[in-house]
């Protein structure tokens, strides 16, 4: 999809807790392999990471999972396939889901918790990703300076896909965690003094 499209069709990242009845978690997982693998099927899909109950005082799921594109994700929502597999989880499950939806630059700054996704204020945001960005679009300039005599379009094209890759897929994953700290002051002390 070029590029000026992701405005109206972006990435976009969803995010599912779920608490699951005692005695019912085999089954679940069972339901919840199911549900991915069919997920995978589906184009645009970009993965899926499942975050199991650490005790039983906490007993939720947490899935996130990944599509290149919102229609895809429509797409996958919209399927008979999709329905099926969620009715077989309903049984298993107590109250209903708690869903998050985040397009766009939220989608960089995912973390790794059991807590619902909360994107960081947007000028944090902003700072992190020029940070990132600013470094890279200079390295990229020089590593695809053979294809300057190509025509400024092309080449500004092939510019700006090679940056949000590497920022989508490598470099933003990683400045979020190290920037863990400051983006997400609360959720990152209330980590630390769960731990201690």
């Amino acid at each position: 999809m070029h590029p000026a499209n992701e405005r109206t069709d972006p990435p976009v990242t969803i995010d599912v807790i779920q608490e699951v009845q005692p005695g019912c978690e085999v089954e679940f997982e069972q339901v919840l392999t199911d549900l991915i693998e069919a997920a995978k099927t589906f184009e645009g899909h970009l993965g899926a990471n499942i975050f199991r109950p650490s005790d039983r005082a906490n007993p939720e799921y947490r899935i996130v999972f990944k599509f290149n594109h919102l229609s895809n994700l429509r797409q996958w929502e919209e399927s008979a396939l999709r329905r099926k597999l969620l009715e077989r989880a309903k049984r298993l499950t107590v109250g209903d889901s708690k869903w998050q939806t985040l397009t766009g630059l939220e989608t960089w700054f995912t973390l790794s918790t059991q807590q619902a996704i909360v994107p960081p204020p947007r000028y944090k945001m902003l700072i992190v990703t020029c940070l990132a960005a600013f470094p890279t679009i200079n390295v990229i300039n020089v590593l695809l300076q053979p294809l300057k005599p190509l025509p400024p379009l092309l080449f500004t094209l092939i510019t700006t896909i090679t940056l949000l890759s590497l920022m989508t897929y490598v470099i933003m994953p990683r400045m979020t965690k190290l920037f863990a700290g400051w983006l997400y002051p609360k959720s990152v002390n209330l980590d630390r003094n769960q731990n201690s």
